[in-house]
């Protein structure tokens, strides 16, 4: 990689040399086309101050060679006119130079810094693909007032609730989307988007039926009230304000500012003139069987954006896969091949129902139990049904976060002789319940007759 590094920059250090040199060349034929043998009127210096070439030597392409480009802006003859010229030469020349330097450290700088690059990869490539992804169930979308939600279902447009004329609504929002947030901006964007189309029905009417562009302005004029409206309508011949009215035909513009915005009365105004319910509701009727609703509901147009979080993008599943080199516990997140994480309130539900054994594997096996995994993959192997767990790693850690604090915890773990007392113990224990079961037994044997009496009847009891 570095061979390949410095092969790089000395290839790039050669473009740079050359390109400066055909510059120089470039700016030395110019200064030769207007000033050759002019004599220099001042010393031209070096960077660190030093004479390169004397005041009063006459102008040549030896002596302009001798000159660094750098230096070249020292050169100054005794003709006004031509030093003029010779400045702004001398100037571009400075210009592409510096140009030109920018470009190669950039260069030089993309080359050396190095990157974020796996070990063993030289250059990585990504391509994106464009694909279409239609609306479906899952995909979260969101109004302007921060009303956001996920779409439940899609339904045929024939399904769909309809007012008294037959149109179709386009999306149902839940009504519990309203109260107790502070999102009422979604309402009044809607009361206005369904006033705006009103107005803009009432227009298209107007000019469907051919009426006199007198009484149109006449009614633009009501819903403006403003003087600087009439005047621009009243300033327009009668054919261009017919044109000019065309775009109002999908609705009226509207905008209400944050602390001047539109009040009640305004809108109940504008329902008014649009021939709507102050109320905002109408009738719908159900598309499944055409019966209307109980009760009224609001319709209204209003602004519903589609969000980047697509169900498609985001479904994701994982048997095995990748663990945190400190907790030992799965990753989480699609990109990092995650588990799903079981919290605090997943873990009550759980020890709600009672599902000991199914949190306990969860909690160990399935999370940061680095030996009871081990231990499980081999009973499946041999196909024996046995949960083996141990210390989940989470417990190591919590022990040396604790001794962080200065709190030694060690965990005492018992003698080969004490846990073979604790088996000699069980064993006793086992053969004394098995003596004190057979004698039992044959005291019950005795008690009970071989065969009922007569007056006993033998009766079979089932549990």
């Amino acid at each position: 990689t570095r061979k390949i590094e410095q092969e790089l920059l000395a290839s790039y250090e050669k473009d740079h040399y050359d390109e400066i040199r055909i510059v120089h060349s470039n700016l030395v034929n110019r200064i030769l086309s207007v000033a050759e043998k002019n004599q220099l009127s001042a010393d031209v210096l070096s960077i660190q101050g030093e004479v390169l070439v004397a005041k009063g030597t006459k102008i040549n392409e030896e002596i302009l060679l001798k000159i660094p480009l750098k230096s070249t802006d020292g050169i100054q003859v005794t003709d006004k006119k031509i030093n003029l010229k010779v400045g702004t030469f001398v100037r571009n020349a400075l210009q592409q130079m510096y140009l030109l330097e920018n470009v190669y450290q950039d260069r030089c700088e993309k080359v050396s810094k190095g990157d974020d690059l796996p070990p063993g990869v030289i250059r990585m490539i990504k391509v994106f693909i464009a694909i279409k992804r239609k609306l479906s169930v899952g995909d979260k979308m969101a109004g302007r007032h921060g009303n956001k939600g996920v779409v439940s279902t899609i339904q045929p447009v024939e399904n769909m609730p309809y007012m008294d004329d037959g149109t179709p609504v386009d999306i149902v929002l839940n009504p519990l989307g309203v109260p107790s947030r502070m999102n009422v901006g979604q309402v009044l964007e809607a009361h206005l988007g369904r006033v705006s189309n009103g107005l803009g029905k009432k227009i298209q009417d107007f000019l469907e039926q051919n009426n006199p562009a007198k009484q149109i302005r006449s009614f633009l004029n009501n819903i403006y009230e403003c003087q600087v409206a009439k005047k621009h309508f009243d300033s327009m011949d009668n054919q261009t304000f017919l044109e000019f009215v065309q775009k109002y035909k999908p609705g009226i513009h509207m905008s209400t500012p944050v602390f001047d915005g539109a009040e009640e009365s305004d809108i109940h105004r504008m329902a008014d003139l649009a021939g709507l319910s102050k109320s905002g509701q109408v009738w719908l009727y159900d598309g499944m069987n055409g019966e209307r609703f109980s009760q009224k509901v609001t319709v209204g147009y209003a602004y519903i954006m589609k969000l980047h979080h697509l169900v498609d993008e985001k479904i994701h599943a994982r048997s095995i896969g990748p663990y945190s080199l400190v907790t030992q516990q799965p990753l989480g997140g699609k990109a990092q091949f995650g588990g799903q994480r079981f919290g605090e309130m997943e873990v009550w539900a759980l020890e709600a129902y009672g599902a000991a054994y199914t949190l306990q594997e969860l909690l160990t096996v399935k999370s940061d139990d680095v030996h009871g995994r081990n231990k499980i993959y081999e009973s499946i192997v041999k196909g024996r049904h046995q949960l083996e767990t141990s210390l989940p790693e989470s417990f190591k850690v919590l022990i040396s976060e604790l001794k962080s604090l200065c709190l030694n915890i060690e965990l005492l773990q018992k003698s080969d002789e004490e846990e073979e007392e604790n088996l000699e113990e069980t064993k006793d224990y086992q053969e004394s319940e098995d003596i004190m079961g057979n004698s039992a037994k044959e005291e019950m044997s005795k008690a009970v007759p071989e065969e009922p009496s007569e007056d006993i009847e033998a009766v079979e009891v089932t549990a």
